[in-house]
């Protein structure tokens, strides 16, 4: 019975009466208006599969599903089971029934994503065969065809016969009568043909008067030459109403042999129009499918702009106010929530609005909120909400409520989980709205308290409205309590329809009383009987309220700049992309060119090997081959860009431009032998070459001149070309002066000519310690940096005789 009062309090049958507008069939509206709440889970998550499935369908297909010819035919199959005779409008709707659902089964198995309505559709028998024999017995008017039997073919060919036999006598004597007829007309009377006759000359045509007009002037009469024929006739069509009789009672007992199979079809294509009605309705409430939380695994509620279903309803076709939606977050461990505020808060449409979005996920409807949508399934949904105030049986408004809430508590039982001392429910939602009203406020705050602490114990969650603040003070008492407020604006003197967490509301009644017209004198004195206390606490929530919407405000600045950074974070990346994407493009047509130039290189160099390899080669070819070589290589071989020209020196604690990096730095350590200087900027410091520093009037610094060893004693002939190779290269990085002299002493024992020996820039020592080892070498003839393109300064080449 509380369950019946529930769902009349929280206007269920509306909301179903709006899903049934979305339904395609009658069978499917009226399964809508009368909607079955499951009392499983998975029953609900069912149903909420086949609306996920239906809704997906219905967003990719063109046009969406149809329902065209389904009807409502269980009175028609019932009839048949008692031997009854179909009619044929009810054997062509049997007929068009099964085309539909045919054409219902042929589109759902096309698709391949639709496991839950293939397996629905799965046991759907159409008997097309008893369509096929249903439309070719009746036409699209109900009407048995002359093709159904051949016996009712003869006999329809013997009543247009006889018809025309009788139409043209009596047009024979319509013409020979003209004068005794009031107008040249054939009509009927019941299945009789008359003319019509002038009263004063009735006895011009002999025959049977079968009716009279109004006024008396007129006689319908059957002359007497016709009767004969008109018996004929009238046997014809009493054997044809035989034959029809009979063809009908055929196709009814084939109808009443797959009874139960067309019953079966009926009902997978009601719950097929079931599941088609939730998605469209879900799809335009806007709404979300949920997820069924699970309580063990501290899941908690998350329902975010969640909008009251009816309400959207009313704003979308009487125009009324938009929506205020609410956030519901409500963690795993609360079992009461209590919301406090003003009148006309919105506190019972919270309520109201929780009740139906645990319903909805129940039958399968989508929740009009944004997701994700987690919400727990609630075995009960019981709710005291609104006046229970009755003349008739002598109830208070206290009355009324506290019977209702002893429905409730009587609903929930006293089942023990886990075995635990605390009697809970397994999971049951309780909505009470202003609890322990309508008596003494000190007795209804005591019932109030007691009330809430027994269903934290009996109930898996419990939210109450209440005036009472002193039921704001149980969230401090007891971990299972949380309080929420719906928000009111003081400026404006009106409610915002806001629901606020963790904060109590203060019901601004004298303010409203105010607002409202009631005289300041009263509620200035009014003010004077409430205590500081109270004024204290009011001060404390309000300062609480000041700095929630400081907060939320800084919010909603941070979450603006968040989506600026990303949104440049993403322009940037494109364009860094767009870069890279150039850089790679670039460098692939460069190595192109390169590649070309090589090859074409190669080419004129193997000319020249083969004129040197004709004959016999003297000196004076030789020596035209080597300028043949030099012009290639000048041809081939990069130039050198200029130098710009040195403008300055820098000095130690001068301000220099890093051209590099593009930053200003000071110098430290003025530039050495080898150009090396150490700045710093910022708080790093670094060695740098002297080209790669300018002044800050962009001057770029002077070259330093190296004092070169000894010139040693250079042989006639022109040392051959040298390629680097892994050979020829000693990589000393990160070595210590003394490990580094031993491996030069081996490289240099080893080599047939230059070796490049790698010792980076570093602090300058190990550089220092190589150059010093390579002067006293006995088999070094001279050494230098190598080129740019080899490592510059941080590589030096040694010429070993």
């Amino acid at each position: 019975m509380i369950q019946a009062e529930t769902l009349e309090l929280l206007e269920w049958n509306r909301l179903c009466q709006h899903l049934s507008t979305f339904a395609a069939t009658k069978l499917g509206a009226i399964a809508s208006r009368q909607l079955q709440i499951p009392d499983f889970q998975a029953v609900s998550t069912q149903l909420l599969e086949q609306t996920k499935e239906v809704y997906q369908l219905e967003s990719r297909l063109s046009p969406s599903l149809s329902f065209e010819g389904i009807q409502d035919i269980g009175d028609s199959l019932e009839r048949a089971e008692l031997q009854g005779i179909l009619a044929g409008d009810e054997l062509l709707a049997i007929a068009t029934t099964l085309f539909g659902s045919r054409n219902l089964r042929r589109i759902i198995d096309n698709q391949e994503d639709v496991p839950i309505l293939t397996e629905l559709v799965a046991d759907l028998r159409t008997y097309p065969e008893l369509e096929q024999e249903i439309h070719r017995c009746i036409d699209e008017r109900g009407q048995v065809t002359d093709r159904a039997s051949q016996k009712l073919g003869e006999i329809r060919t013997e009543l247009r016969r006889l018809r025309s036999q009788i139409t043209q006598k009596l047009q024979n004597i319509l013409q020979a009568k003209s004068g005794a007829v009031q107008e040249q007309l054939i009509t009927q009377r019941g299945d009789r043909y008359v003319i019509p006759v002038k009263a004063t000359h009735k006895d011009a045509i002999p025959g049977i008067v079968h009716d009279t007009s109004t006024s008396g002037a007129t006689l319908y009469v059957e002359p007497n030459s016709i009767v004969p024929v008109g018996n004929q006739l009238r046997q014809a069509i009493r054997r044809e109403q035989t034959e029809e009789e009979v063809i009908r009672r055929t196709l009814t007992e084939q109808v009443a042999a797959v009874k139960p199979d067309l019953e079966r079809l009926l009902a997978i294509v009601t719950t097929l129009d079931l599941a088609t009605a939730r998605a469209r309705y879900s799809f335009w409430l806007g709404a979300n499918p949920p997820r069924f939380i699970n309580w063990e695994k501290q899941e908690s509620i998350t329902l975010r702009q969640l909008r009251h279903p009816l309400l959207v309803w009313q704003h979308q076709h009487e125009q009324s106010s938009p929506v205020i939606p609410v956030d519901l977050l409500i963690n795993p461990i609360i079992r009461v929530v209590t919301i406090t505020g003003p009148n006309t808060g919105g506190k019972t449409v919270t309520l109201k609005t929780l009740g139906l979005a645990a319903l909805m996920a129940k039958v399968g409807l989508f929740v009009p909120a944004r997701e994700p949508v987690e919400i727990p399934w609630f075995d009960q949904v019981l709710a005291d909400i609104g006046d229970e105030q009755s003349l008739q049986q002598s109830l208070s408004t206290f009355s009324g409520h506290i019977r209702r809430i002893s429905r409730i508590l009587d609903a929930l039982g006293t089942e023990e989980i886990g075995g635990d001392e605390e009697a809970i429910s397994p999971s049951s939602l309780v909505l009470l709205d202003e609890v322990g009203a309508g008596t003494d406020p000190v007795e209804g705050s005591a019932l109030a308290i007691a009330l809430l602490q027994h269903l934290a114990n009996h109930s898996r969650l419990t939210v109450a409205t209440t005036h009472f603040g002193e039921l704001k003070a149980l969230k401090y008492e007891d971990e299972r309590f949380e309080n929420a407020s719906v928000e009111f604006d003081e400026s404006t003197l009106s409610p915002t329809y806001r629901l606020l967490w963790g904060i109590p509301g203060r019901s601004n009644a004298l303010t409203i009383a105010r607002r409202l017209g009631l005289k300041l004198e009263v509620v200035e004195q009014a003010k004077t009987h409430i205590g500081g206390a109270t004024d204290e606490v009011n001060q404390v929530i309000a300062g609480l309220e000041a700095q929630r919407r400081s907060q939320e405000t800084k919010a909603a600045q941070a979450q603006k700049l968040l989506q600026q950074a990303e949104r440049l974070y993403k322009e940037v990346s494109a364009k860094a992309a767009n870069l890279e994407e150039r850089e790679r493009g670039l460098k692939a047509s460069q190595e192109a060119a390169v590649q070309q130039a090589i090859a074409q290189a190669k080419g004129e160099i193997a000319q020249v090997i083969r004129r040197l390899q004709q004959g016999t080669p003297t000196a004076q070819d030789a020596q035209q081959a080597t300028n043949a070589l030099n012009q290639i290589a000048q041809k081939f071989q990069p130039a050198t860009p200029a130098k710009p020209k040195a403008g300055f020196m820098p000095k130690v604690g001068d301000r220099i431009r890093l051209s590099q990096f593009g930053q200003t730095a000071e110098v430290l350590v003025a530039p050495d032998e080898d150009g090396d200087l150490t700045v710093r900027f910022g708080i790093m410091k670094m060695t740098v070459k002297l080209e790669d520093v300018e002044s800050l009037d962009g001057q770029k610094a002077e070259p330093i001149v190296k004092s070169k060893p000894a010139p040693a004693v250079t042989p006639a002939a022109p040392p051959a070309l040298t390629i680097r190779t892994s050979k020829n290269t000693v990589d000393l990085r990160g070595k210590r002066v003394a490990d580094a002299e031993l491996l030069l002493d081996k490289a240099i024992s080893e080599a047939l000519g230059p070796i490049w020996i790698i010792h980076g820039h570093g602090t300058g020592k190990l550089r220092q310690g190589v150059h010093t080892y390579l002067q006293q070498h006995p088999r070094v003839s001279k050494y230098e940096a190598a080129e740019q393109v080899d490592g510059g300064s941080g590589v030096t080449v040694a010429y070993v005789e």
